[in-house]
């Protein structure tokens, strides 16, 4: 089955996927949960690409998904693994030469009404305060720089969660149609699906690994 190698997003950690790896692990893959160095304000996009494709360490079939902020090194490492598949999960999608600053007026996320409390919809209280009490502080030079990538010509899912009040679903629709040319897979959840509805999330991950594999050859 597939390897996926899974990048969180801004201020977070690795534990984010903690409900979502053994219900991948259950169904047959192999699971990377990888911490980036964040909290490096000299660290760059080729760093967090770096630690990302260190923590794979030669796997094959790899999968590498990127969530929110972690839409920005996905792909990165996706093009250094030369893997099998690429997913966007409630992420940000960059276009090669732009920088962070400019994504957000560039999609028109800018003109979103977003609420105070965006991130932990539907999470339980008790996972949502863990959540909170693992942030990290973001940094990164690497965000007033233009994106060094590429969309990589690999087989790619863009994954909308419907509840989502920070990347709103016709937000989201748009970005992805607009910028990767596809049409989203929709699940229920909020921003962070995978402590909302961890289910639903390895249910879609787990069905785009089965159509991967039915098209590699034997």
């Amino acid at each position: 089955m597939a390897v996926f190698v899974l990048i969180h997003g801004g201020g977070s950690t690795a534990w984010d996927w903690h409900l979502v790896k053994p219900l991948l692990e259950s169904a047959g893959h192999e699971v990377i949960a990888v911490d980036l160095p964040i909290e490096d304000d000299g660290a760059m996009l080729e760093d967090y690409t770096r630690a990302a494709t260190r923590a794979a360490d030669g796997a094959r079939h790899t999968i590498v998904v990127g969530h929110s902020l972690g839409g920005f090194t996905a792909p990165l490492v996706s093009n250094e693994l030369t893997s099998d598949g690429l997913v966007f999960l409630s992420a940000m999608i960059p276009m090669p030469g732009e920088t962070f600053g400019d994504w957000w007026t560039n999609t028109g996320h800018d003109r979103e009404t977003i609420p105070e409390e965006a991130f932990f919809n539907l999470v339980p209280d008790d996972l949502a305060q863990q959540a909170r009490d693992k942030e990290r502080d973001q940094q990164g030079a690497w965000m007033s720089g233009p994106w060094p990538g590429r969309h990589p010509d690999v087989p790619t899912l863009a994954i909308l969660c419907r509840d989502d009040l920070f990347f709103p679903a016709p937000f989201m629709r748009r970005q992805v149609q607009e910028r990767l040319g596809i049409e989203p897979v929709e699940i229920p959840g909020g921003h962070y699906a995978t402590l909302s509805h961890p289910g639903a999330v390895a249910a879609a991950l787990n069905q785009f690994a089965q159509q991967i594999a039915g098209t590699r050859p034997a």
